[in-house]
Formats: C-alpha cells, sequence, structure tokens
C-alpha cells in the first residue's frame, strides 16, 4: 500500500469546496505527445489504459481512451488519447477534429455527488456520476519490484454540448496517493503547480455567469488592457473567461497563437520553483520561450500537444 502524505490531502478541497484539479489535452497521438513533454522537461506517467463503470454495482468496461499524466505540487497535468471505437473515444476524437489541445476543465470536489445535486437544480441534467479507475504504475522504494496499484475517481459531468468550451467536470479523488506519487512531482523545468486556466469565447459576460451556476462559485469582472475578461477563483487556483481581444492584448500581441474558431480552452498558468531554470530547459528542447512584460513566461506548444502555457514565479501572488 502507498503511504498517504500531506501531499495527497492537499489535492482533495474541503467539504462544500471547489478547486481547479486538472485540466486535459485531448490528443491524437500519445508517443507524439510523450515525446514533446519531455523536450519540454516535464516528467510524466506511464500511460495507462482507463475503465469505467457505468452504474454503481456494474462491471468494469474499456473506455477506450488512455492518458499520461503531469503530476504537479498543486493538481495535475493530463494527456488524453482515444484508441478504440467507444461512445467515450469517439467523443474525444469529434473534439479533437476541432483542435488539438485543452478539451477538459475538471474541478476537484470533496463530494461529487452533491455537485450532482446543485448542477440537477441548476437545470444543467447531469449524467449519473461514473466511478473511473486505472492501473498506475507503483514503486515503494528504489529496490522494491514494480507493482500496480488502483486508482479511483468519482466523476460528475454534464451531457456532451453542456457546457460548449469543452468536458467541464467534477473530479473526486479516491486514492491521491496513487495519483500524485513523490517520483512523478519533480520536473527539470520546475513547474510546481496549476494556477489558472484561460477561456477565450465569443461572449464571457454570458460564460461567466453560466460557470457560476455550473460551479456554485461566482465569477468577478476584471478590466485589462482591452477586451473583456472575467475571473471564477475556486480555493486553490483560478479559471479566466475572455474574449479575443483580451487575450491577444495579455498573451499573444505577436499573434503567435493560432486562434482556432471560438470557444476555446487556450491554455494555462503553471507555478515554477525557478522562472530561469524553467526558461533554460524548454529553451534546451528547441521550444522557444518569449517573456510577457508582467515577467511570466510564455510557452507556445508544439502541435503535438495544442495552446500555451504561462510560467509564473510560485512566490508570485
Amino acid at each position: 500500500m502507498l503511504p498517504r502524505l500531506p501531499v495527497h490531502d492537499a489535492q482533495v478541497p474541503a467539504a462544500g469546496a471547489l478547486n481547479v484539479d486538472h485540466v486535459a489535452h485531448f490528443v491524437p497521438d500519445r508517443a507524439a505527445a510523450a515525446a514533446a513533454l519531455a523536450r519540454l522537461g516535464f516528467t510524466t506517467t506511464p500511460f495507462s489504459e482507463q475503465f469505467h463503470r457505468l452504474q454503481a454495482d456494474g462491471p468494469l468496461v474499456p473506455a477506450g481512451t488512455g492518458n499520461r499524466c503531469v503530476m504537479l505540487r498543486e493538481g495535475y497535468l493530463e494527456f488524453l488519447t482515444p484508441f478504440m471505437d467507444t461512445p467515450v473515444a469517439g467523443q474525444l476524437r469529434d473534439a479533437i477534429a476541432r483542435y488539438t489541445g485543452v478539451h477538459l476543465i475538471a474541478y476537484g470536489t470533496a463530494d461529487a455527488e452533491a455537485d450532482h445535486a446543485r448542477l440537477s437544480a441548476a437545470g444543467f441534467a447531469p449524467l449519473p456520476p461514473v466511478r473511473l479507475q486505472r492501473e498506475a504504475d507503483a514503486l515503494s522504494g528504489t529496490d522494491a519490484p514494480r507493482t500496480t496499484t488502483t486508482v479511483r475517481f468519482v466523476v460528475t459531468r454534464t451531457p456532451p454540448g453542456t457546457m460548449p468550451e469543452g468536458r467541464i467536470q467534477f473530479c473526486g479523488h479516491q486514492t491521491p496517493e496513487g495519483v500524485w506519487q513523490e517520483r512523478w512531482l519533480d520536473h527539470p523545468n520546475r513547474a510546481a503547480g496549476l494556477r489558472r486556466v484561460f477561456l477565450v469565447l465569443a461572449d464571457p459576460a454570458e460564460a461567466a455567469t453560466r460557470y457560476a451556476r455550473y460551479a456554485g462559485v461566482p465569477s468577478g469582472l476584471l478590466y485589462g488592457p482591452a477586451g473583456t475578461e472575467f475571473v471564477q477563483q475556486t480555493g486553490r487556483g483560478a479559471l479566466h473567461l475572455m474574449d479575443a481581444a483580451a487575450f491577444q492584448a495579455q498573451f499573444d500581441p505577436d499573434h503567435a497563437v493560432a486562434l482556432p474558431p471560438l470557444p476555446w480552452i487556450a491554455g494555462y498558468e503553471l507555478s515554477s520553483d525557478d522562472l530561469a531554470a524553467t526558461r533554460a530547459t524548454i529553451e534546451a528542447g528547441g521550444t522557444p520561450v518569449a517573456m510577457l512584460p508582467d515577467g511570466r513566461l510564455r510557452v507556445v506548444l508544439p502541435p503535438e500537444l495544442g495552446g500555451f502555457i504561462l510560467f509564473s514565479a510560485r512566490s508570485a501572488a
């Protein structure tokens, strides 16, 4: 059995609260995505096939998808690939046809069942909670034989298309010690935590109202250098909802990022323990890094991954 440590307990929010748990890229080629992540200086978990129970007492069946993850000390990044002919895999392929990149945002929750009740009351017609599990590589010591451990989640989501930005769901971790293993938490590029997620929308005011109802967390208006932007602050991490003008003014004045048809989950911000090391590692891997006026680093991700990442100092507010 893997030990339960403070870093594991920190991933699960208090009852009644939410955090930004993870985002997921939908990628067509798992080997190409893994190679791109290595060049960027990320440590990744082994590829793992996913299974789920469609009913609480039903059999385990393949989801038709698998993932690699980049585990952070706060949250994580997921890279999902379809490889079978299943309804879930078909949803991924449809999303990838629109663009390769982030199509999923997961709020971390302590009670996915309560989130289901709230979504129902708010008129979102959520699907029954899904109990997902997968086998994760486990290693209890440097000389110990490799084994596997089963990691389990309860996921609450709404029907496809309910949230046009992508799969916006609630994830309750039942075995965080199997997901956040210490050997996967250190990265050559010094990435430390998932801080913000950026969504580009035609009507951010409408989306801000909808996300407040969806998560039960208010969205506040920000006044940026151009355009309109709202922020939804959770117990840990935030969603930024903006129009294309605000996105380009803040993060893409050189038009280095190609915008797909909106809505678009454009990217996210990670904290770094050492921004100089972050920049040096990523540039050594062949990817350009731009410094924004506020000191954050912007990395336009290669097409195997899609989107962009901002890096900020872990000590920065």
